[in-house]
């Protein structure tokens, strides 16, 4: 048996029409994009770090998946890994989409005013952290360590050398512990500068947990439903198992009760000390409509899904599991909006048609390249198929 499991034919036609269909609409957003820069380029930037932030959430939570894949083990890895090493090799991209940002800092943050800086006391206290510079370097660290740590786990992954595969595995092992820590560290202070400085008087030291855990569930959330698509062909519709299926829907219900406990903590905790420079993130979003999406979120980002995901009947369920993980990605897309959002909507529910443009110009563009990423690599090795196989017949 060769030692790669190839795309057979079908795959690769169903992957090159994807690809071409999500250039199709990468291209219409860009030129809606064009459109909203000429119109109202504040709203253009505003729009897109709502939309890179969904983006970025799937392949850093691919990341994260990877890294703990590595340190626990078990046959669900197996399944995921083509899937998730695709997806979080898209840091690179990520981190070049990430530059637009940086043109429109102004019209997003607004420490970046000198004059609103100099006439207020707790913004001239947050200063040396709130600077252009110093937000730019960390921004570059984050991505050093995201893409050097994907490019670690894939070149010591493809070693085929049956006398040292034993020792790659345990390289692997003793590299993704750190790396997955490393992970955490960089989003949790990522969050803290893309996301919760768009409010700097605000603070939580939670908010970069909830964060990451929103990619925890996305990341996952994704690569059950391109798992379940290519299932029904092959080579992944011989060992795509009850079982295993099973073992991920376990692992979705985890993840969302992780986001669930941490979105509710810090809720509870800022709502019970009841401080003013606290609790006005919530008014914000409890009042003008928007209190509409928080209540949506509680209902598909929690309610549901949980109740759902209790039933084994749904977990073993290829179709099910994979309604339930697109729900998620939808809840989670709804949650990233309703954190970015209000910012600037004075007071009341606003949807601009460049979030969708925007999503559109981004999601197109990633697409595409993940679908390359993917067409590169085999599904499974044959010895994991093998080993798929034996599980599939127990």
């Amino acid at each position: 048996m060769a030692s790669q499991v190839v795309h057979p034919e079908p795959v690769r036609q169903r992957l090159a029409r994807i690809q071409r269909t999500a250039l199709i609409v990468g291209g219409a957003g860009l030129l809606l994009a064009v459109v909203g820069a000429l119109l109202n380029s504040s709203q253009l930037f505003r729009s897109y770090l709502f939309a890179y932030l969904f983006w970025l959430g799937i392949t850093l939570g691919c990341l994260a998946w990877l890294l703990v894949q590595h340190v626990a083990g078990g046959r669900w890895g197996m399944l995921l890994r083509p899937l998730l090493e695709a997806s979080a090799l898209l840091v690179g991209l990520m981190a070049i989409l990430f530059v637009p940002l940086l043109l429109g800092l102004d019209s997003l943050y607004v420490w970046t005013h000198p004059d609103v800086m100099s006439h207020d006391v707790m913004l001239m206290h947050k200063q040396p952290y709130l600077n252009v510079p110093f937000f730019i370097g960390r921004a570059v660290l984050y991505f050093i360590v995201w893409g050097s740590s994907i490019l670690l786990l894939v070149r010591w992954a493809r070693v085929q050398d049956p006398a040292r595969r034993a020792v790659m595995a345990d390289r692997l092992r003793r590299f993704s512990g750190p790396a997955l820590a490393l992970y955490g560290l960089c989003i949790t202070f990522a969050a803290f500068d893309w996301i919760m400085s768009l409010e700097p008087h605000w603070y939580s030291t939670i908010f970069g947990v909830l964060v990451a855990a929103g990619q925890v569930v996305t990341g996952l959330s994704f690569a059950i439903v391109v798992l379940v698509y290519l299932a029904q062909m092959e080579p992944l519709a011989q060992v795509v198992s009850r079982p295993l299926l099973m073992d991920l829907g376990n692992l979705l219900l985890a993840a969302v009760l992780f986001w669930s406990y941490i979105a509710f903590m810090q809720f509870f905790i800022i709502w019970s000390a009841n401080i003013p420079e606290e609790v006005v993130w919530y008014l914000h979003r409890l009042e003008g409509g928007w209190e509409w999406v928080a209540i949506a979120l509680v209902i598909f980002h929690f309610v549901a899904p949980f109740a759902l995901l209790l039933s084994g009947q749904n977990k073993r369920n290829p179709r099910r599991l994979a309604t339930v993980a697109l729900l998620l990605l939808a809840a989670q897309l709804l949650h990233l909006f309703w954190m970015v959002a209000p910012v600037y909507a004075e007071g009341r529910f606003r949807l601009h048609w460049l979030d969708l443009a925007l999503l559109l110009l981004i999601g197109g563009v990633w697409v595409a390249a993940f679908v390359w990423m993917l067409g590169r690599r085999p599904l499974l090795q044959a010895a994991e198929l093998e080993a798929l196989e034996v599980r599939a017949h127990e």
